[in-house]
């Protein structure tokens, strides 16, 4: 496609009048009575029109780049470029005073005009359009905007195209809390299969602590076969209670505790040691309190082992690991594990728990007879590296870590 140049330029109409009036002051000084031979004329030189131009692409300005602006002649003063809606985009004037360049992108399918002024008090104004996008990425955020979660959440964002150029996406996600939050972006496949990016505190959040995460993502190329994204995303969430839950395989029992103390022992049951049906271990996070919920072994995998609704249901991982009452399970509570891999308990103490929990709280299951730890994807699984290890993770070397 041909590029061209959008100019438009506007006369000056002081330089006439100035002009004349440096004429009268010239012959005013030379002294002595009228001038011989007719009237004295002068050739004034007038400035050239102001000419601006932007960076086009046949007739449009590609959406997802810098929108460009370059005076013809002279230097620059002052360059104004906003959209429809009013909303600025926010440029710099280069050391020459030639060009201005926007620092952040232009937007799709919109609508700019630009306003600039020169150091001669000339000024020009000008129209462009930007281009659609091929394909349009979108995001989904784990925490809906006004929730509290428990200190092991972690802000979790899935793409429904894939994210080639992750760094530049990176760039625009921002994390802000009331306390400094050290934490880091790190990079992983879902579950699903889709590209995801985590924000993981250091260390698990402390009760109370505000944040704000900036999806800033509008205008931005997620690269080749991904699309652009034609909007921003913002979510707030506050951290609740600092609640914590421990299975330990051995002793068949679940520990809850919130702020250091120990606050509940529980009798369970989890998953059957060997094979399919053993719990995962390690550091998991309660992603979700479902409730009452059908639990039909053919969709994880285990034939017609069971297929009954379960009360109190607490999702773990997205392959299918709860916690969760289970009434028909009760000659095994605190005795064997002999589960399908969740981890069950009464009726009684499971409403108990189901009440107290958050989504959020972190779920440690120790001991002799797992399967492994779940894959980071697999629900929220970073916990499981270490804090080297999950900066590693990140895409863009050198973005803020701390919120």
């Amino acid at each position: 496609m041909s590029r061209t140049r959008r100019v438009f330029s506007v006369r000056s109409r002081t330089a006439v009048a100035a002009g004349t009036a440096l004429l009268a002051a010239s012959l005013a000084a030379c002294g002595g009575g009228a001038a011989s031979g007719g009237a004295a004329k002068a050739e004034v030189k007038q400035k050239p029109d102001m000419a601006v131009s932007v960076n086009l692409t046949g007739d449009q300005v590609t959406a997802g780049k810098p929108v460009t602006v370059t005076i013809a002649e002279g230097k620059l003063a002052a360059v104004k470029v906003t959209d429809a809606k009013g909303g600025e985009l926010a440029g710099q004037i280069s050391a020459d005073g030639k060009t201005w360049t926007s620092q952040g992108n232009a937007l799709p399918s919109a609508d700019y005009k630009v306003e600039a002024q020169n150091t001669d008090s000339q000024s020009a104004t000008t129209t462009f359009k930007t281009s659609a996008p091929d394909k349009v990425n979108k995001v989904s955020i784990n925490i809906p905007k006004g929730s509290t979660v428990g200190v092991a959440m972690p802000v979790s964002i899935v793409f429904d195209n894939p994210v080639k150029d992750k760094a530049a996406v990176e760039k625009q996600l921002k994390v802000t809390t009331s306390n400094s939050t050290e934490g880091s972006w790190g990079w992983i496949t879902d579950y699903s299969g889709k590209d995801r990016v985590d924000w993981r505190p250091k260390e698990y959040w402390k009760s109370g602590t505000d944040v704000k995460v900036q999806m800033n993502l509008n205008g931005v190329d997620s690269g080749p076969g991904g699309g652009m994204f034609v909007k921003d995303y913002v979510t707030e969430f506050k951290i609740g209670k600092d609640r914590q839950v421990k299975v330990d395989l051995d002793t068949k029992k679940m520990t809850v505790s919130e702020n250091g103390q120990a606050v509940a022992a529980v009798p369970v049951s989890a998953g059957t040691p060997g094979g399919k049906k053993a719990s995962w271990d390690g550091k998991m996070v309660m992603m979700a309190k479902e409730g009452t919920i059908r639990m039909d072994s053919q969709t994880v995998g285990l034939g017609d082992s069971y297929d009954k609704m379960v009360d109190y249901s607490i999702r773990l991982t997205w392959s299918g690991m709860y916690a969760h009452a289970a009434p028909w399970n009760t000659a095994n509570f605190g005795r064997a594990n002999t589960s399908s891999g969740c981890v069950g308990m009464s009726d009684e103490n499971a409403k108990a728990f189901f009440a107290a929990s958050q989504a959020g709280d972190p779920f440690e299951v120790v001991g002799q007879g797992s399967k492994g730890n779940p894959d980071v994807g697999n629900g929220y699984g970073e916990w499981n590296l270490s804090w080297a290890q999950w900066q590693a993770r990140s895409a863009a070397a050198g973005t803020p870590q701390v919120g």
